[in-house]
This record gives structure tokens, C-alpha cells and sequence, in this order.
């Protein structure tokens, strides 16, 4: 499977942050002449730099423009506990809307995380998760199609972690890192609040009791709707 023409641009400008070309805090240059450079259309590079932004390699600026992030300090989750289940313990009804779901080939980020190959395949879907019908979060969700082939998007899309088990793949801890951001216009359709609003972006890789990495995923919570405990 080829991959999509945003992926290789990510990819490429992974490459050259990691190679110090981009050093942390300095500015890229602007869309129009990376689209150039890349020979695509600002859609397509949008698309690349947004998934990095997501992924907190890169950083917009209000005003400014995109800047590569300095790396922050990762906060180690003590477990994985399903949005389902987090629900129940507060009281509320979980409810999952799907929004896209897909198989692609993986980014450099989801190759390193998961640690897949260039062969390898990803299932790469976004759920909708809420609260009493209140949505409280966006969340990214890649797998490796390996281990969730054979389970249908219903399985996967409406209970993630006790289809997992089906597989024997039981949760067990988890790495995230956490950053505070402001909603961008599509966060802040899905997610009903309005542009510029507080959001909390989590990526997590979530590991199985034989501690391989089975999910990378990037989640935007409602600020005003979430708040996170870390026990020491």
C-alpha cells in the first residue's frame, strides 16, 4: 500500500528536526513555500504539519507561525483504564460516535511507538467519547491491523479494550504525555465549545502484560469537563 503523500511529508520533516536542521523553538518556514518545496497543495501540507502538531513535535503560534516545540517533561501513567469504564466510576453513561476509521500505513511516530516496520499496517480510527451525551474528548486511536483483524468496526469502535481481551491482549501500563493547548476550529466543532478554548492533549502508548506496545493514541479532552490525577 502506497503511503498517503501527508504521511511521507510528516515523515520527512521528522527526519530533518531530528537531524537538527529545525532546532527546538525555531520557526519553519512558511506554508506556501514548504508546499512549494514539497511540490503539494496547502491542504496536503496542512495535513502533515497538523498531525505533527497533534503529536507535539510542532507548535503553532497565534500571529507567528510554526515553531518545532521544545521537548516537555512525560508524566508515567500508573495503567490503562477504558473511557467506559471511567464513565461508570463518575456516574455517567458512555457513549462513542465515530468519527473516521481507516487503514493506512503507519507515520515514523506510530512506527516508533508501536514499534512497527514500513511494511506493517495501521487501523487508525477517531472516536467522539461523551459523557451523558456531553462530549468530554476526541481521541486518535492507532492499532497494528495485525492484531485487530479479525474483529469488526463495531467491536472495535464501541468497546476497544474488552474486544482486546477476546485476543488475550490485556492492558497494562501506559506512557503519556501530557500538554494544556487551545481548540482549533475542528476541535471546537466536535467537541461543542468555541475556538480558543482550553483543551488537555494526552498521547499515550498503552501496553500489554507482556509490556509490547499495542496502542498509540492522541486524545483532546474539554478542559472545563476533565481534570487529571496523578498519584506519585
Amino acid at each position: 500500500m502506497a503511503k498517503p503523500r501527508y504521511i511521507e511529508i510528516h515523515n520527512q520533516i521528522l527526519s530533518r528536526i531530528e537531524a537538527g536542521e529545525w532546532e527546538a523553538q525555531k520557526r519553519l518556514p512558511a506554508e506556501r513555500d514548504l508546499a512549494l518545496e514539497f511540490d503539494v497543495s496547502r491542504m496536503t501540507l496542512r495535513q502533515a504539519i497538523q498531525t505533527l502538531v497533534d503529536e507535539g513535535i510542532l507548535e503553532r503560534k497565534v500571529g507567528s507561525g510554526t515553531y518545532v516545540a521544545e521537548k516537555k517533561v512525560s508524566e508515567r501513567a500508573l495503567g490503562v483504564t477504558s473511557f467506559t469504564e471511567l464513565m461508570a466510576a463518575t456516574g455517567r453513561r458512555a457513549r462513542t460516535v465515530t468519527v473516521s476509521y481507516k487503514t493506512t500505513t503507519p507515520s515514523a511516530s506510530e512506527m516508533e511507538h508501536l514499534q512497527l516496520s514500513e511494511t506493517d499496517e495501521v487501523l487508525v480510527m477517531e472516536r467522539l467519547r461523551l459523557g451523558d451525551d456531553e462530549p468530554i474528548l476526541l481521541e486518535q486511536t492507532t492499532l497494528p491491523v495485525k492484531l485487530v483483524e479479525a474483529f469488526t468496526r463495531s467491536q472495535l469502535t464501541q468497546s476497544l479494550y474488552a474486544t482486546l481481551e477476546q485476543a488475550g491482549i490485556n492492558p497494562g501500563r501506559a506512557e503519556q504525555t501530557i500538554t494544556a493547548s487551545l481548540a482549533n476550529e475542528r476541535l471546537s466543532e466536535l467537541l461543542h465549545i468555541k475556538r480558543g478554548d482550553p483543551i488537555l492533549s494526552v498521547r499515550q502508548v498503552s501496553y500489554d502484560q507482556n509490556d509490547m506496545p499495542f496502542e498509540y493514541s492522541r486524545s483532546f479532552y474539554v478542559g472545563e469537563r476533565f481534570e487529571m490525577t496523578i498519584t506519585r
